[in-house]
């Protein structure tokens, strides 16, 4: 089932006229002709509606439920992937997947924030909110892709890093520092790749690289949304003005 933002109503419309003529079992040339016009039109809205998106739409956009998440990219490009899990110290974190594939003939290191599709899963992924043993288990992975002289491509997607008592207790800011530390020094190339929400240190733990990209209406931050209205004006709810 298809998810429409606010400001795609006019697409939805034309989706569901589209819809409701391609449903007809004996179409007539008239209706085939229409189909098509509507195609065009559907193609002509997209265009007009994403020439204009405001900051905030384009926020929308990269939290869109519908939007390519890590394993999408991992399954469609890569070949041969093979998780390792586990940080070697606490325990394994969801949020976070990391391994090893293959691009063509070229060996090379995953390290990619992964959010959930519902629900379930998004509490088994934590919201794509990393916890120390996450970071912990990214730099694990560096170190085996530096010592094998593999490349590594992180696929950034978070609202932050996790703020719970636990994370705190672990070493939260201590084990993303020693991200940034180790990623800086770090002897074989890193490709980083915002693929959704790029949030503060969630993001850039995982985040210091060669080569920096985003995807389309995608963002990169200090802060949310969020948690920048909550600072500037102590509600959350003003997220698009900040």
């Amino acid at each position: 089932m298809k998810y429409y933002l606010e400001f795609e109503e006019p697409i939805r419309l034309l989706d569901e006229e589209i819809s409701s003529k391609e449903s007809i079992t004996e179409p007539s040339s008239d209706v085939a002709k229409d189909i098509a016009k509507l195609h065009e039109k559907r193609l002509q809205q997209i265009n007009k509606i994403h020439s204009g998106l405001s900051r905030w739409q384009r926020v929308q956009l990269a939290r869109h439920p519908q939007r390519p998440y890590s394993l999408d990219y991992i399954d469609d490009i890569f070949d041969d992937f093979i998780e390792i899990h586990g940080d070697r110290l606490y325990g394994d974190d969801p949020a976070v997947i990391a391994g090893f594939a293959k691009i063509s003939q070229y060996k090379i290191a995953i390290i990619a924030q992964q959010k959930g599709r519902n629900t379930k899963e998004n509490l088994y992924r934590n919201f794509g909110m990393m916890r120390p043993e996450g970071y912990r288990k990214a730099m694990r992975i560096m170190k085996l892709a530096e010592k094998f002289k593999l490349p590594v491509i992180t696929f950034m997607d978070t609202p932050g890093a996790f703020p719970g008592i636990g994370a705190e207790e672990r070493g939260q800011g201590e084990a993303i520092a020693k991200n940034l530390m180790n990623m800086s020094s770090l002897q074989v190339p890193i490709v980083s790749v915002v693929i959704g929400e790029g949030a503060s240190g969630g993001a850039l733990g995982i985040g210091i690289c060669d080569r920096f990209l985003m995807m389309q209406n995608t963002w990169y931050s200090v802060i949310s949304p969020e948690g920048c209205a909550s600072i500037l004006f102590r509600d959350a709810s003003k997220a698009e003005q900040a």
